[in-house]
């Protein structure tokens, strides 16, 4: 039982490694092409494109040592991780052949038409490939603790036996037992310990993504947005001293263009992570959430909010968002409904919500995708319980109750007066 356990624990570790791995050579590569497409003249982005193809080579490297040691079901999900790998390394290849010309014109689209989402889609499947893992990991425990209840039977009878055959042996018998049931009670606690470790890793995997899709955020806000604004500037003042008409109807394309492009980063920082989640709390965001998709979709979508329900920890305010995030973009492309109901409710102890709408529904024994179970891991990870109801014809309804942790008086007093503030 030993040495099964350090070995599992061994090829489990490896094979996370060797994802975390994968991951970071994607995003490396992400950032090097950006500061590839963002360098000036023929000459620039030598260093990246070097930088680049060594990140290739080690990606290969660590892809060809994974594929050695597949679980059956790790097949497809992993072929089509190396199929995406493939097609980025592809379209990256094809952006080095560009001459500075093309590199001008196209770095925008190529970006966030082909990279963003490229990168994304692959870390989603990495992910999944990771969940795989975790359920190996424990079909493993569970064999362990069978392993472990069978050998405790086998020494009680083994015991029943020895009392037969004399007192010393007996106590003998006696003495083993003990030692040998506290080694597996020891082991099993440490393997407890090892997948409440692997939970926090997935903790800090999601608050690391939320971090990141901040700062991506407010890099779009912040530079790209106020470069387009500089344009946008630019072009009003060559408009109002051109000398011919053809001139200002050229420099007022490039406004329009740039203006555009403006509200699209705009729209995309918003997506990513709305700024208002972080600077006026959750209401705020539901409510804006509320009205973009109902002008995108002609959804109509209420908020209900009792008082206090803004001043949530952080946590607690991104698991909510993301999940009414999450219901209502289920709502709009997959059950038809026109009507949505959101309501929150914060009491002394928990923070009640929930999302009703009147589609077509769906049966939950059928129906399992990952959207749901990311709602049920983020509203698990706060030690909540999340209710999903839903029939054929009669609509949907998620809810779920997240309880809150005790702050202290002075806290608890500073995040009313700033939800109050906010409101």
């Amino acid at each position: 039982m030993r040495a099964d356990e350090a070995g599992i624990r061994q090829a489990f570790l490896s094979r996370l490694r060797t994802l975390e791995q994968i991951r970071s050579d994607i995003y490396l590569s992400g950032t090097d092409m950006r500061d590839f497409l963002l360098s000036p003249g023929a000459a620039g982005g030598e260093t990246q494109h070097s930088a680049i193809v060594s990140i290739q080579n080690q990606t290969r490297a660590a892809l060809d040592g994974y594929g050695r040691n597949l679980e059956p079901e790790e097949q497809d999900t992993f072929q089509a991780l190396r199929t995406e790998i493939d097609e980025w390394w592809q379209a990256l290849q094809t952006a080095f052949q560009w001459t500075p010309a093309q590199r001008e014109k196209l770095r925008y689209t190529f970006f966030y038409e082909q990279l963003v989402p490229r990168r994304t889609t692959m870390l989603q499947i990495a992910d999944r490939i990771a969940e795989i893992n975790e359920r190996g990991l424990n079909r493993s425990e569970e064999r362990l603790a069978a392993s472990a209840e069978h050998l405790r039977w086998s020494l009680v009878v083994t015991f029943g036996i020895a009392l037969f055959g004399g007192l010393v042996l007996a106590i003998a018998t006696t003495a083993l037992t003990l030692r040998l049931e506290r080694e597996v009670e020891r082991r099993l606690k440490e393997t407890t310990e090892a997948r409440s470790d692997l939970q926090a890793l997935s903790a800090r995997l999601v608050r690391a993504q939320e971090d990141e899709r901040r700062t991506l955020a407010r890099e779009l806000h912040d530079e790209i947005g106020q470069s387009l604004s500089a344009i946008m500037m630019e072009a009003g003042n060559v408009e109002a001293v051109a000398p011919t008409s053809e001139i200002r109807d050229r420099v007022l394309s490039i406004g329009a263009t740039a203006e555009k492009t403006l509200n699209a980063v705009r729209d995309l920082a918003l997506l990513l992570r709305p700024s208002m989640l972080d600077d006026f709390g959750l209401v705020p965001a539901l409510n804006w959430h509320a009205r973009e998709m109902s002008k995108r979709t002609g959804l109509n979508v209420r908020i209900s909010v009792d008082d206090g329900s803004g001043s949530l920890p952080e946590e607690h305010t991104t698991c909510i968002y993301r999940l009414v995030q999450e219901a209502l973009n289920n709502a709009a492309r997959h059950a038809g409904a026109r009507n949505l109901q959101v309501t929150l409710k914060n009491e002394s102890d928990r923070v009640i919500f929930s999302v009703q709408d009147d589609g077509r529904g769906f049966d939950k024994g059928m129906v399992r995708g990952l959207g749901l179970l990311g709602m049920e891991e983020r509203v698990g990870r706060l030690g909540g319980a999340l209710q999903i109801d839903s029939q054929l014809g009669r609509g949907t309804t998620i809810s779920a109750e997240l309880p809150l942790p005790e702050m202290p008086e002075g806290e608890a007093e500073t995040n009313a007066a700033n939800s109050y503030s906010a409101g």
